[in-house]
This record gives structure tokens, C-alpha cells and sequence, in this order.
């Protein structure tokens, strides 16, 4: 653990306590405020409904030990590479970049197509964009998939986005966030692209190859 850089293992620590004082103490009210409620009037009274805030602070939150186990893991496994290449501020920036895009994602979907009223908790879209960093970087390096097949990253990468459009179209694995998930992956995409000076509109340096 010692061997992450400073910005991945900050975030991965913030979100073990955070787990902790939301599970450990059975508090709802980190949900009740920080939380990604959609926008709009809350139906429910003891709720206040969307914040700004919420765009960032839902990050910290998880549903339950799994939850938090599969992003931590992933965090672990791909943020510190990551964070080598673009150093500590870009890969701040990047990770809470691709979390916005991710809820703005999520607040689109749950407006204008699933509907309901509902919180969404998780850092899946920071880490769907560090997954995407890592196969557009490192796109030749091998990903054990299920932890015995080996294939390249890009290879890893295109399948997971693929599949989470297939589960969020067809409606299975109700309860997760797909749609979030691609909003981190398409986020980090274009910030990756402008970075890289793709766009007419360029950065005031090219941080990237």
C-alpha cells in the first residue's frame, strides 16, 4: 500500500473511512446528504433532494462491502500507473473530472428514461475512468480476466464498455448504474483526447503522447 502514489491512496483511504462512519456507525444521513439524488423535488420528507455537492461527494459512499471491495481493487490495480504518467494534479483532476461526468450521466438517464427516486453511491465512474486511462496508455498490457485469462488492456477495455451499454440498454443487473459507469469511460475519453491537443481547442500544454 505504502508504494501508491500520494493522490490514489488518498482516495482509496477517504473512501475506507467513509464506508466505515457510513456502515460501521449505521448513519443514513451520509446518504440522505451526500448522495446522488436526481434532480427535482424529493418526494420523501426526511430527504432534501440533489445538491451540487452531491456531484462529487456520492464518489465516497458504497453500498456495501463488495461494492466498495470490486472499486478499491480496481483503484489499487490501475490508479497508480496512471498517476505515474500524468502526475499527481492532472490525475486528480482526471479522476474528479470523470466522477462529474459520470453523475451528470446519471441524473440524464434517471430524467428523461428510468425515472424514480433514488440515491446513487460508488466511485465506478472515477475508476471506469482510470480503466480507460490505463487501456489507452498501456493498451499492449496484459489484464487477467477473471483473474486467469490474460488479454491485452484495450482488448479489456472495449469488452467492459461494451458490456455495461449491453446491461444498461436491456435493463439487467437492476440497481447498478451502468449508464454512470459509461459517463466515466466517455468523460475521461474526451478529457484524455483534449489533453492529447485532438480538439480545436487546445490546452496550454500537451501533458500526454
Amino acid at each position: 500500500m505504502n508504494d501508491l502514489p500520494p493522490v490514489t491512496r488518498a482516495i482509496l483511504y477517504a473512501n475506507i473511512t467513509v464506508f466505515l462512519l457510513q456502515h460501521v456507525g449505521g448513519d443514513m444521513s451520509l446518504v440522505v446528504h451526500f448522495a446522488l439524488w436526481p434532480w427535482g423535488a424529493s418526494p420523501y420528507g426526511d430527504v432534501p433532494g440533489f445538491g451540487i455537492w452531491q456531484l462529487v461527494t456520492y464518489a465516497f459512499l458504497h453500498g456495501g462491502l463488495a461494492h466498495l471491495a470490486f472499486n478499491m481493487l480496481a483503484l489499487w490495480m490501475f490508479g497508480g500507473p496512471i498517476e505515474h504518467t500524468l502526475g499527481a494534479k492532472p490525475f486528480a483532476i482526471y479522476y474528479f473530472v470523470c466522477v462529474i461526468g459520470a453523475a451528470l450521466a446519471q441524473l440524464l438517464v434517471v430524467a428523461f428514461f428510468t425515472g424514480g427516486y433514488y440515491p446513487t453511491v460508488g466511485a465506478s465512474g472515477g475508476v471506469m475512468g482510470i480503466l480507460l486511462a490505463f487501456g489507452m496508455m498501456y493498451p499492449r498490457q496484459r489484464i487477467l480476466l477473471y483473474f486467469a485469462i490474460p488479454i491485452p488492456a484495450w482488448q479489456f477495455v472495449i469488452g467492459y464498455g461494451a458490456l455495461e451499454l449491453f446491461l444498461g440498454v436491456t435493463g439487467t443487473q437492476a440497481g447498478i448504474a451502468h449508464f454512470a459507469h459509461l459517463g466515466g469511460m466517455a468523460t475521461g475519453l474526451v478529457l484524455i483526447q483534449y489533453w492529447r491537443g485532438k480538439f480545436p481547442l487546445k490546452p496550454r500544454r500537451i501533458l500526454m503522447r
